[in-house]
């Protein structure tokens, strides 16, 4: 009895059945982006939500700006304590920063301001608008024809026209009641404000007179027969700086 001899190689125990090729089993490249897609995504819209609300912190900062602590008249002089601040967000253009108070104490009002009011370089002037039916007279004055302490900004003061000398028989005139110095200059006081006079020294102020007085001031101020008497400072001058009179 003859044998078959096989051909086939036996089969070595355990042996791994045959693989398909590598590139068989991967996934598409396509597919391999979109996890890293997705983060680039996650990430610019967490981007664009943190600009946004950097953007909208910013917007409701809130800045001090100027504002008056009460009603201001039309002319009147404003000091420190006039002034307050008010914390402001959105449009601030035109606003008066609060810092800048010093830069506008001693300043006018154009116009009336109310309290609370939030402040523009258009409301004020550092120059004094001349109210109506009043005048601003220049006027030069020797030692012994003002105080010896001189005068300040903001005096009250009454106008006196007085003899060319004392032999004319001319009595002394009153030409203003009382009228406001609104600026002084030289004597020798530290303060540019304010004065003090000695004999020899000249102090040249402007004072607020009534209109219909102020060509008398002006002759008797170039004739230098002119006396200013400093009155109580709670005395209601002729014509006030709001356009007011006695």
């Amino acid at each position: 009895m003859s044998s078959t001899t096989s051909s086939r190689a036996p089969r070595q125990s355990g042996a791994q059945p045959n693989r398909a090729p590598a590139s068989q089993n991967r996934l598409p490249a396509t597919r391999e982006r979109r996890p890293a897609l997705a983060a680039l995504a996650v990430i610019l819209i967490l981007l664009g939500a943190a600009g946004s609300g950097l953007i909208a912190l910013r917007s409701g900062e809130r800045e001090a700006f100027l504002v008056v602590s009460k009603e201001i008249a039309p002319g009147q002089k404003l000091v420190k304590g006039d002034f307050g601040r008010a914390q402001i967000a959105g449009d601030t253009a035109g606003l008066i920063p609060a810092s800048a108070v010093d830069s506008y104490v001693g300043d006018y009002a154009r116009t009336r301001l109310y309290k609370d009011q939030l402040l523009t370089k258009q409301m004020l002037s550092n120059t004094l608008d001349v109210p109506e039916k009043g005048a601003l007279v220049g006027v030069s004055l020797e030692g012994g024809r003002v105080p010896a302490e001189g005068l300040e900004e903001g005096d009250i003061v009454r106008v006196v026209r007085v003899p060319v000398s004392n032999t004319d028989g001319t009595p002394p005139e009153v030409l203003v009641g009382a009228a406001e110095v609104t600026n002084v200059q030289g004597g020798s006081a530290d303060d540019e404000k304010s004065s003090s006079v000695n004999t020899n020294e000249v102090v040249n102020a402007t004072v607020l007179v009534p209109t219909d007085k102020s060509t008398s001031v002006g002759a008797a101020a170039a004739a230098k027969t002119l006396v200013l008497i400093k009155l109580a400072p709670n005395t209601k001058p002729d014509v006030s700086r709001n356009g007011g009179g006695s």
